[in-house]
């Protein structure tokens, strides 16, 4: 149903015998043994040069007779470059040569979900309510940011050296908008013992909600062990997925039978959301136990990865000529791995970058939104969100000389991010709307 990735399960590695034998790419990365093979690409455990840290190294063939490779690739970037918290496999960086891409990918240390619940069984319904909370707290991240996973399963589940779950591979992921005008997608993707029945059934779906389906069946995994849709022969196994018609084990609480019939009801307009008053993070089974400020904590869990350490004027490089002509429109590459270009503007402000960013502040005040900061080592930035978690816009501001800055601004594609630069931040920074 959609080309087959490599997990990214590894254990730890400390600069064992494996890691610094193999050969050296982009005088970067070391590359160690071989972790996983897919159909469209190859995982390596890689180190770092110059941090001495081990990472994954994902590699896709840009042949010509593999197109659908870079494809993926493209997509999987597209989508990770949006993505800052700490239940989603982190994207360090990209390169490419002439024949492959890589991606430097966070190293998983724990291994596959899969691999725990295979080894024991099943988790007691505290154990996977935690993992549980994780991977809700993950989904709804993506799905505020407008990224849509469609491969759900723990195999797509990693585990870190303590234990939190991590999502991986985003290669048959989706933005928001749909192929439709109306958002909705028609493409047949995902695994068919996790995938929705409208996808089955070639229906147009809202891509939020077969996402909420994955997680059901991921969540009678963890509590069950073993799959609620299963039969060797496929054909039977669908027709079971479209009348949802599988069995509780006996040890399953109602409180949880509740939350998962809800959540694989084989009617999208009336199955359980992510949030709402009546949504997942509302239920009794996924409250049970946990305390506000823990919950609030954990959906707010991406938060930290928008810090950065703030560098005096002489730490900062000013931007070069190389640099101001590749934000040239004929040199800008970022269209090739970001959707969101047509959003993108960038501009010179005769400022200094910290009054630059107080005009965003002055302009955010009073909205109900919040401002995280990010940024690079040459640029300052701040990161919109709206009261929900959603991404409004982001505004980066580059040193090009003494006084003046080079501007960047990626502005949300809803009506109300749009309405917010038009009528507030536009006018903020003197651009006109």
């Amino acid at each position: 149903m959609g080309t087959e990735s490599p997990t990214l399960s590894f254990p730890c590695t400390s600069s064992g015998t494996n890691a610094g034998t193999g050969r050296v790419v982009f005088d970067r990365y070391e590359i160690g043994r071989l972790l996983g093979r897919g159909g469209s690409a190859k995982v390596y455990l890689a180190r770092d040069l110059q941090s001495n840290s081990h990472v994954a190294l994902k590699l896709f063939s840009k042949s010509s007779k593999a197109p659908a490779g870079t494809a993926i690739a493209v997509r999987e970037i597209s989508l990770m470059r949006k993505l800052r918290h700490k239940h989603v496999l982190r994207l360090i960086e990209v390169l490419a040569s002439r024949s492959k891409i890589y991606l430097s990918l966070e190293l998983a240390c724990g291994g596959e979900l899969f691999t725990r619940v295979e080894s024991r069984g099943r988790f007691p319904e505290e154990t996977a309510r935690k993992y549980f909370r994780q991977l809700i707290s993950a989904v709804r991240y993506c799905h505020s940011r407008g990224v849509f996973h469609r491969d759900l399963k723990p195999e797509n589940i990693l585990l870190d050296e303590n234990g939190d779950l991590k999502i991986a591979d985003f290669g048959l992921g989706a933005l928001s908008g749909g192929t439709n005008p109306d958002g909705l997608f028609h493409t047949l993707c995902g695994t068919p013992a996790y995938v929705a029945p409208e996808v089955l059934a070639k229906k147009a779906y809202d891509a939020s909600k077969v996402d909420v389906w994955s997680c059901g069946v991921i969540l009678f995994v963890l509590t069950a062990g073993y799959l609620p849709f299963n039969h060797p022969n496929l054909m039977t196994m669908y027709r079971k997925i479209y009348r949802s018609d599988f069995r509780f084990p006996k040890w399953i609480s109602p409180a949880l039978r509740s939350l998962i019939c809800r959540m694989l009801d084989p009617n999208p307009v009336t199955r359980i959301t992510v949030e709402g008053v009546d949504g997942i993070t509302s239920h009794p089974w996924f409250l049970s136990g946990i305390d506000a400020s823990e919950w609030t904590s954990e959906m707010r869990s991406h938060e930290d990865m928008f810090k950065f350490e703030d560098k005096s004027d002489d730490e900062k490089r000013a931007l070069n000529a190389f640099d101001i002509i590749s934000f040239s429109a004929g040199c800008d590459l970022s269209p090739i791995f970001d959707p969101t270009v047509s959003v993108r503007e960038r501009f010179f402000m005769a400022e200094p970058a910290e009054t630059v960013l107080k005009r965003v502040e002055d302009a955010v005040q009073g909205e109900g939104m919040r401002l995280r900061s990010s940024g690079e080592e040459e640029s300052k930035g701040v990161l919109i969100e709206g009261q929900n978690g959603n991404f409004v816009a982001s505004v980066e501001v580059c040193c090009a000389s003494y006084g003046l800055s080079m501007v960047e601004v990626i502005k949300g594609d809803g009506s109300s991010e749009k309405l917010f630069w038009k009528e507030k931040l536009g006018p903020a920074l003197n651009r006109p709307v």
